[in-house]
């Protein structure tokens, strides 16, 4: 972080990779907050601007993106020989798959790039184009975790970690990458703290109302138990507990349901699902008080009950070290507003 300190005060070009598959909300939104710190003098002891961001692309001119939304390319990568950081933004994926080799140009474009010192980023789904390079081969990241599963198929060798926020990797913490949709948010934030200040940090923070998510991404993850195991017995136990997962004794109704004997039902379940039957009645158990949380009134004990659990003071606990939060914290975070309602 030597040379970043050393450079603070001059400035930085961010090029801003453009592809038809890129989410124009977080394109624009990185943009602008980028752009902030010039356009709007926020770092008013600076000599130059911090960050001079271009949008860049293959070809110079208009570009439709995933949405429909032209966005204008103005800087074409053949003619950039070098930049400082490179963000690839958000993409939607079609069909919930990714099919690789369609933009190569941008891949040998981000290798050159960083192999003469860039720093190269993503927001969200834009990871899929960066492990693309190969660039993240044996190192972490992260990526929106309903991609989670289709990017761990597609790269194997990139160790993902879809519940962080913010992952920085390389020698040279030169690939960075944030997860979940607005999590540019604190990838921006990271950037501009890191290459302008923490103060100008805040103030941009502060500017646009932008929020570190310093609780992680679990909050926001929806357990969804493994379907497509091709075991029929726990496949119908599954269902069952769908809908009785609040019950007395959960795990021992759901092995009389199945008639198998108790070491084999737990070995199949656990071999099919990836996790231990007691542990998938706790994640149905509380995902369902994470519903009541969010839409309701109801107190604390007595969601606890509700949800199969009498002792209120284990399901504190349980709910605290499922989802990173409190059951009250929780519920102020993400309960919809009484004019929403």
């Amino acid at each position: 972080m030597s040379n970043d300190a050393a450079r603070r005060g001059n400035s930085y070009h961010v090029s801003l990779l453009a592809v038809p598959d890129a989410v124009v909300s977080t394109l624009a939104g990185i943009y602008d907050v980028m752009n902030s710190v010039a356009v709007m003098g926020i770092n008013s002891t600076a000599s130059s601007a911090v960050f001079q961001v271009e949008i860049v692309g293959e070809v110079v001119g208009p570009l439709d993106l995933v949405s429909g939304v032209p966005i204008q390319v103005q800087r074409a990568i053949t003619g950039i020989t070098t930049t400082d950081i490179i963000i690839v933004p958000s993409f939607l994926l079609r069909a919930d798959c990714w099919e690789q080799n369609r933009y190569p140009q941008s891949i040998q474009w981000l290798r050159t790039m960083h192999e003469r010192g860039a720093i190269i980023c993503s927001a969200c789904s834009g990871i899929f184009l960066l492990a693309e390079t190969g660039l993240f081969d044996g190192k972490e990241a992260t990526v929106h975790f309903n991609y989670a599963n289709i990017f761990a198929a597609t790269y194997p060798a990139v160790t993902i970690h879809p519940e962080r926020v913010l992952v920085i990797s390389g020698q040279r913490e030169e690939l960075i990458c944030s997860g979940a949709s607005m999590s540019w948010h604190d990838l921006v934030l990271y950037l501009i703290a890191r290459f302008a200040g923490a103060t100008t940090a805040q103030e941009v923070a502060r500017l646009f109302a932008l929020q570190w998510h310093q609780d992680g991404l679990t909050p926001y993850m929806v357990f969804e138990g493994k379907l497509d195991h091709g075991d029929a017995e726990i496949y119908s136990a599954q269902q069952w507990l769908s809908t009785h997962f609040s019950v007395a004794n959960a795990v021992d109704e759901m092995i009389k349901q199945s008639r198998l004997a108790e070491r084999t039902f737990k070995r199949r379940f656990a071999a099919a699902t990836g996790i231990t039957p007691i542990a998938y009645v706790q994640r149905l158990r509380i995902e369902d008080a994470k519903r009541r949380l969010e839409r309701t009134n109801t107190s604390i004990d007595e969601i606890s009950w509700r949800v199969g659990y009498e002792d209120a003071a284990f399901f504190r606990r349980l709910f605290k070290r499922t989802t990173g939060m409190a059951p009250s914290a929780y519920r102020k975070r993400f309960c919809i507003p009484e004019f929403a309602r």
